[in-house]
C-alpha cells in the first residue's frame, strides 16, 4: 500500500490517502486524520483500510497536489553509510553509525521547490533510502528489526556543505527550509521484499549523478535500528534516512553544486520517484 498526503487544488487542507494507480483514495471518512494515525494503527489499521478501499471517495492524481506523506516526529540521518561515498568525502568510516538529525521544519513534498539559501554557495544533493518506524520501541535487538518497520520512503538530504562542514555538528547545515524533500509516498513494508537490494539513483536535468544499490549500505537496517534504539526510544513515524551513495557534488572533480532552475529526481526501486525543482532564495 502506498500512503500519501494530498491537498485538493482549491484547498490548503492536508488529507491522508492511498495511491492506487493514477488515483488517490481519500481516507478521512475511515477515521484517519493523517498518515501518522494510520502508522500508529499498524496492521489492524491497514487491514481495515484494505477492506474499505473500493467504496471510499477517489480523486485523479492529476487533480490534487501531493504533500510530504508524513511530518516525522524525528528524522535520524546516517552519514558515510556507503563505502564509496565515504571515500569521495575523504572521511573515515566509523565503527558505529554516524547519526545526525534533520529538523522536521525542513520537510517538503514532491514537486515543491527547494530554496537555495543566499548564505550558502555550496548546496548539494543526496539521494537516500529511508525507513519509517511503525511503533514505539527501546533497546530493540537486531533480530527484531522487522517488527518495528512500517514502511519505506525516499529522502533527498539536501545539504549546504559550506555551512555543514564549518563545524562538527551537521544538523543546521542540512535543515534550511525545504532541505528535506520526502515522499512521494510511504510504501508499506509488505511491498518491499528485500530493502537491501534496491536500485537508487539521482538525476539533475536528466543527467545521472548518483547510481547505486542499497546492497552497498555499510550499516544495514537491523544494525541501525538496534543502534539508535539503544540510545533513544523510537516513536511511531520516526524516519531513519540511511545515507547516500557516491556521486554527490562535494566529491566530484570539479565539485558540482545545485543551481537554481534545475530539477532533481531521486528514484528508488519499488518506491517511485521524488521530483523537486530548485529556486534561488
Amino acid at each position: 500500500m502506498k500512503l500519501v498526503t494530498f491537498s485538493k487544488k482549491d484547498s490548503s487542507a492536508r488529507t491522508p490517502g492511498v495511491l492506487v494507480g493514477e488515483e488517490i483514495v481519500d481516507l478521512t471518512g475511515m477515521g484517519y486524520p493523517d498518515v501518522l494515525s494510520v502508522i500508529e494503527a499498524g496492521d489492524k489499521g491497514l487491514a481495515e483500510i484494505a477492506v474499505k478501499l473500493d467504496k471510499a471517495p477517489r480523486f485523479s492524481l492529476a487533480s490534487v497536489k501531493l504533500q510530504a506523506p508524513i511530518r516525522p516526529p524525528r528524522i535520524f540521518c546516517i552519514g558515510l553509510n556507503y563505502a564509496k561515498h565515504a571515500a569521495e568525502s575523504k572521511m573515515a568510516v566509523q565503527k558505529v553509525p554516524t547519526v545526525f538529525m534533520k529538523l522536521t521544519s525542513s520537510v517538503v513534498g514532491p514537486d515543491t521547490p527547494v530554496i537555495l539559501p543566499k548564505i550558502s554557495s555550496q548546496p548539494d544533493y543526496e539521494a537516500e533510502f529511508a525507513v519509517v518506524i511503525g511503533k514505539p520501541g527501546y533497546q530493540i535487538s537486531a533480530s527484531d528489526w522487522q517488527k518495528y518497520v512500517f514502511g519505506y520512503t525516499i529522502v533527498n538530504d539536501v545539504s549546504a556543505r559550506d555551512i555543514q562542514l564549518a563545524t562538527s555538528q551537521w544538523t543546521l547545515g542540512k535543515s534550511f527550509p525545504t532541505f528535506t524533500p520526502l515522499g512521494p509516498s510511504v510504501v508499506t513494508a509488505d511491498e518491499v521484499a528485500d530493502p537491501h537490494a534496491l536500485s537508487i539513483s539521482l538525476t539533475i536535468n536528466g543527467e545521472t549523478l548518483q547510481s547505486s544499490n542499497t546492497s552497498d549500505l555499510i550499516f544495514k537496517l537491523p544494525e541501525l535500528i538496534e543502534h539508535i534504539s539503544h540510545l533513544t526510544p523510537f516513536e511511531a513515524g520516526d524516519v531513519i534516512s540511511t545515507g547516500t551513495p557516491e556521486g554527490v557534488g562535494l566529491g566530484r572533480t570539479p565539485q558540482r553544486w545545485i543551481k537554481p532552475n534545475e530539477e532533481m529526481v531521486v528514484t528508488i526501486e519499488k518506491l517511485g520517484s521524488l521530483r523537486n525543482p530548485t529556486v534561488a532564495e
